[in-house]
Order: structure tokens, then sequence, then C-alpha cells
């Protein structure tokens, strides 16, 4: 009867001694996790504060700053936390400028007719205009305004296709933002990948034209 006592205080002691490696061992992998998610958080986070929210040249092409003013129909100041893609637009309104577009998004806080801004507007002649900071959402893109930079790209006729300085000056624009944010070409997309809207109509109409948009930039970004 000892010699089984024994042999069960022993087995008794085993199999506690395993429970507690192996609860160990969680609680080792478990911390281990989450300084890892830290870490990585906090690297994104020193990544991020290190772009600049404003821009004055991209390339040597002149950035304007024309900052919205701050309300609730077009810059509402929601912190913009992750950015995962850059969606192109086109403004649909063929022959205006860069600053009319602009200042469509401006008069919004007075007309309140809609919400609906971009943190860059592209005019016919190449012209950049930052309207958001990057630091801030646009009402640009639907569901995915809080992980995305919009750009609202102005067009001479109805067609919807970009002048050769707006196309320009977009790829350089482009290459800016995938290299700061460590994007990929394939996290270029268009209004119409987040919703079906034929916008930018002539990259929807015309794929070929798209995807030769995406080869431009990469081989920007590789100068």
């Amino acid at each position: 009867m000892k010699e089984l006592y024994r042999k069960k205080s022993l087995r008794k002691k085993r199999f506690r001694r395993r429970v507690k490696i192996v609860f160990s061992t969680f609680i080792v992998m478990f911390l281990l996790g989450i300084g890892i998610l830290s870490g990585i958080k906090i690297l994104n986070h020193l990544h991020y504060s290190n772009i600049p929210k404003t821009l004055t040249t991209i390339d040597s092409k002149t950035v304007e700053q024309m900052l919205l003013t701050p309300n609730e129909y077009s810059r509402p100041q929601i912190p913009l936390k992750k950015v995962n893609s850059v969606v192109v637009h086109y403004t649909a309104n063929p022959g205006t400028s860069g600053e009319a577009n602009r200042n469509y998004f401006e008069n919004l806080r007075i007309k309140k007719t809609t919400s609906a801004s971009s943190h860059f507007v592209i005019g016919l002649d190449g012209e950049i205009i930052q309207c958001i900071p990057l630091d801030e959402i646009s009402y640009a893109s639907n569901n995915r305004n809080y992980d995305t930079i919009s750009i609202e790209c102005c067009h001479p006729d109805e067609t919807g296709k970009f002048s050769d300085k707006t196309y320009d000056s977009l790829i350089a624009l482009l290459s800016w933002i995938c290299t700061e944010y460590r994007l990929d070409v394939d996290d270029i997309i268009r209004h119409y990948d987040v919703t079906g809207k034929k916008c930018p109509l002539y990259y929807v109409d015309n794929e070929d034209a798209w995807n030769k948009l995406k080869d431009d930039v990469a081989e920007y970004m590789n100068r």
C-alpha cells in the first residue's frame, strides 16, 4: 500500500510540474507576443510621426497649402491613424481648376449640402493643392476614409482622362505617398475599387491605362 501511495504521489507531483511548465511557457509566450506587438506599434508610431503633415514640395514640384477651415462637412479633424491605401479620384467637373475644386470643399461649411473633401487636388497645369493635413481624414472614399489618403484630379474633358501635366504630378505624388507610408503600387486604388462608382472615369473605362499608371509609379519609385 505504501508503495502504491508513493507512486500515486509521484505521479501527482510530475503532473503538477508539467502543468506549471506548460502554464509558465504560455505566460512567457503571451508576454513575448504582447511585447512584439507593442514594439511594432511603437515603431509604426515613430515612423508616422516622422512623416510631414503638410507638404511644400514633391520632387521639385511645388505643393500649395490651402488647408480647409475646420468644419464638420469637409474637414472634421478626425485623426487618420493608419494609411493602408491611397485613392485616386476625378473631379467630374471638366475644365475646372484645382483651386475651384478646393474652394467647393471649403464652401461646404457654409452651404452644408453634403460632406466631401480630399487631401490633395491636382489641377490641369499640374499644380498640387493640399486641402487637409495627412494626419486627418478626408471625406472622399466612403468606408475607406479612415485608412486612406485621397487625391482628386482635374481633367480637361468629359472622358475624364488626365492632362499630361496632371498625370505627371499624380505619379510624383503617388510615389511620395507610397514611399513614406511603405505602400506597394497595388495599394493605389480607385474610388471605383471601394464603392463601384465610375471614378476616376477614364481609368475605370480603360483598365490598361490604370495598370500603366501603376507601372509608371513603380518605375518612378525605382529611379
